[in-house]
This record gives structure tokens, sequence and C-alpha cells, in this order.
């Protein structure tokens, strides 16, 4: 219900409450997972499209440096052969590629399918209505799993880590950008001020919402630190675990392997 409050609001309130900061953690992510053409991608709890786009967009331009480096490396060919080659390798641009939205809520899914119609999004972009710790997919299908801002919000957090586990393939790997614990005590001071005074006061102004940004501040405060969700991560089964604090740890990046 929170979230399909908050749906047609919720990029609006992301770049006021962050001040635009949450693009660039996002775009940290997808350099992280540095995705190459034929990548299959399940990114859950991601509704609104922002990590799908990234990843459409950041295979994209490795398909089109491989292009250039293809045609520079074919110096001698006729005009019209490197026109065909160019036409033949545009028109899939992301070289197979494929990214799957999975999202529990309606509303939030309905908001991404606008945005990629806006945007024009739709090679290689699906989008299904699923449970994140039930999920919809079958076992060893995915090569990269990402939950940006949703894990926070499953009720029962090992379950999602296990079926992210199950529908990776064996050498998939696992990424998470989530809300941490912040490391400077004066930081977190300010921070602690800055949640519980500014941002409910924020949603009330632009989304007409108070309840559900004091719910997004407090599930920010009873999610687990970064070590004990590092700990989680490897009892699913993960390997080579670990995190990247952003910010002073105001957010994290979690990471890990099936193997």
């Amino acid at each position: 219900q929170v979230f399909e409050t908050v749906a047609k609001k919720y990029d609006v309130m992301n770049d006021s409450m962050t001040l635009g900061i949450h693009r660039v953690w996002k775009d940290i992510l997808m350099h992280k997972m540095n995705p190459c053409p034929g990548t299959l991608l399940l990114d859950v709890a991601g509704g609104t499209g922002d990590i799908a786009f990234r990843f459409i967009n950041y295979v994209r331009s490795v398909r089109q440096r491989q292009l250039q480096r293809k045609l520079k490396n074919h110096q001698n060919l006729s005009w019209q052969e490197i026109f065909e080659s160019y036409q033949k390798d545009k028109f899939n641009s992301l070289g197979d590629s494929q990214v799957v939205v999975c999202d529990i809520n309606r509303e939030m899914l309905k908001v991404g399918k606008q945005k990629a119609q806006h945007l024009g999004y739709s090679e290689g972009l699906s989008w299904v209505l699923g449970n994140a710790e039930e999920l919809p997919f079958d076992d060893d299908k995915f090569d990269v799993y990402t939950i940006a801002f949703g894990i926070r919000n499953v009720t029962r957090i090992d379950l999602a880590l296990q079926e992210a586990y199950r529908v990776l393939k064996p050498g998939g790997r696992f990424l998470c950008l989530e809300f941490s614990r912040v490391s400077n005590p004066l930081l977190s001071r300010l921070y602690d001020l800055y949640s519980f005074q500014v941002i409910p006061v924020l949603g009330e102004v632009i989304a007409g919402d108070w309840k559900s940004y004091q719910y997004l501040v407090e599930s920010i405060r009873q999610f687990p630190p970064q070590e004990e969700l590092k700990a989680m991560i490897e009892d699913a089964g993960f390997f080579k675990v670990d995190y990247e604090n952003l910010n002073f740890g105001i957010v994290a990046i979690h990471s890990g392997f099936k193997l």
C-alpha cells in the first residue's frame, strides 16, 4: 500500500530526498556490474526501471565500442561492406542482452512501463509481477541479480536471498544497493536529524503522504548494518561476498557470487 500511494511521485521524491545523488549511486552499481553483451539480468523491486534503463544504456555503449573496434580492424573493407556490417550490428544493439524487471507492486510496474514508453526503451526489456520471496522463475536462469533500495522492504530477507541464489546461474552475481549504517558519529547524528525531521515533511509537501516517508526512514534504521547483511548473504550460499560503502555508509553496495 505504501508503494501504491507513492508510485507516481517516487522519482521526484528520490531526487528531493537525496538531492539527486541516488542517480550517482545507481550509476556506480552499474559500473560495478560492468555487464557485457549477452548478459541476462533480473532486477527485483525495480518497478520504476531505473536500473533496467541504465543496464540497456551501458550494454548499448559497450556494443557500440565493439562495433567501432571491429570496423577499425577491417580498414580494407568496401564502403558497402562496412555499411552492411554496421546495419546488421545496429539492429542487435544489445547483443542478445535482456533485463527482466520483477516487482510485487502493480502501480510501480505501471509507472516503469510508462517511463520506458516515454523514453523509447522496448528492446530486451520485460516486466513481471512477482514476489522477491517467491520468484516466478526457473532455477539457474540469470547471469546477474540486482535489487536496489528494495531488499529493505521484503518481509523475510533470508528468503529473498535464497531466491536470488536459486535463480542465478552458477557463476552468476548478486548485487544489492541499499541504505545502510553511517560510520561517522557526527554525520550519523546530522543524518538522523535530516531523516526524521525533513524527509517526512518532504513526503507531505511533494507526495501528500507523511506516513509512507515516516515508514521509509524507520525501515532504514531497522535494516541490518553492513557486516550483518554480509553474513546473511553468505548464509544464503554466496561466495566472495563484500561491500562498498558510499557517502560514509549512507548506502552500501553488497556483492556476492554463486559458485
